[in-house]
């Protein structure tokens, strides 16, 4: 099985090549379109801000080709935000997979911190995504965005309010949550996105 992991301008890349390396994976990182299309998976993970991200990919012709892609597809992070239709971070839009906007975190009280940093819990569960990972299970998150919970929605989590942990999409399914820093639950996640 061919796993592309998408290069292009973000953090955190390596620990997710890392995570598939350790479940007997070996991916390729490109930013080739020959190889991101012709790979089995695709994986579009990483850290860092909208505005710059969306810039270079569209610059590097990296937009359009995300869009196309017919295989399963996992976004991670500012993957799953990049893949939604605009954010509020820089007020930029994204590549519209799903038609959600991403929003900012708001304050309600003192005791809350953003970037939301840290483990969750996550529930309401579904697709093959989740197979052998449990309600309440927890995750690993560091984010001041989120996806409101919408039609797409395929796992939840809390803070401040309601919101997707996780979308799915057609081939394409991506996660709020780091899954390469979430230790076993992440590793079950990322098996069963490689039996897609």
């Amino acid at each position: 099985m061919k796993v592309a992991i998408l290069k292009y301008n973000a953090g955190n890349i390596c620990s997710v090549v890392n995570a598939l390396e350790r479940i007997g994976c070996n991916p390729i990182l490109t930013d080739s379109a020959e190889e991101l299309q012709s790979a089995d998976k695709v994986v579009f993970p990483g850290q860092g801000a909208a505005g710059p991200t969306m810039k270079y990919l569209k610059q590097h012709g990296l937009d359009s080709l995300v869009r196309g892609l017919q295989q399963p597809v996992l976004g991670i992070c500012i993957g799953q935000q990049l893949l939604c239709r605009h954010s509020e971070e820089d007020d930029t839009d994204c590549l519209g997979i799903f038609p959600v906007d991403v929003m900012k975190f708001k304050s309600g009280k003192p005791s809350d911190k953003i970037p939301a940093m840290g483990w969750n819990e996550i529930n309401n569960l579904s697709t093959p995504l989740f197979h052998g990972i449990t309600q309440k299970d927890f995750v690993y998150f560091v984010h001041s965005f989120y996806v409101p919970v919408c039609d797409y929605t395929i796992a939840q989590a809390d803070y401040i309010q309601p919101f997707s942990a996780a979308l799915h999409k057609d081939n394409f399914y991506a996660t709020q949550f780091h899954p390469e820093k979430s230790g076993r639950v992440g590793e079950i996640l990322l098996e069963n996105f490689l039996k897609l």
